[in-house]
């Protein structure tokens, strides 16, 4: 399941890829906050992405997840367009038959979508000010 959603993320959706034979499911969810690294007040976050772009990448990369981490299976949603304080930007989650490969595997799904899916991200300020910020480079 990849997609980018221009409608809130619903987390239990993603339950779906869960198997049978999966003991260990790990999930990141991120949410708008309401301070940006700055200090400055957030009141929300607009995304724009190349949604078919976005997309071949998160298969990419579930593709170097497997590769990685064995048979686990991913979930990657992104949304788009005007979001508010508390609401899910990005979800992840990863299944698999024990815990350690989930974890390892959700961990390296949300940094590799960080620093490679073609998404951007513009803050606005409660200010009336807005600015797009560059993804972090691990």
């Amino acid at each position: 399941m990849y997609a980018v959603v221009r409608d809130p993320i619903d987390p239990r959706a993603l339950e779906r890829v869960v198997r049978a034979g999966d003991g260990g499911v790990a999930t990141f969810f991120g949410i708008v906050r309401e301070t940006a690294d700055d200090g400055r007040p957030v009141s929300g976050l607009w995304y724009e992405a190349f949604d078919a772009m976005a997309i071949r990448e998160f298969e990419t990369i579930a593709s170097e997840v497997r590769e990685r981490f064995g048979d686990v299976s991913l979930a990657i949603v992104h949304r788009v367009g005007e979001l508010r304080v508390g609401e899910i930007s990005v979800a992840v989650l990863a299944a698999a038959a024990h815990r350690a490969a989930a974890f390892d595997a959700c961990r390296y799904a949300i940094d590799q979508l960080k620093n490679r899916a073609a998404i951007w991200k513009q803050e606005r300020y409660s200010d009336g000010d807005a600015a797009w910020k560059e993804a972090p480079r691990h």
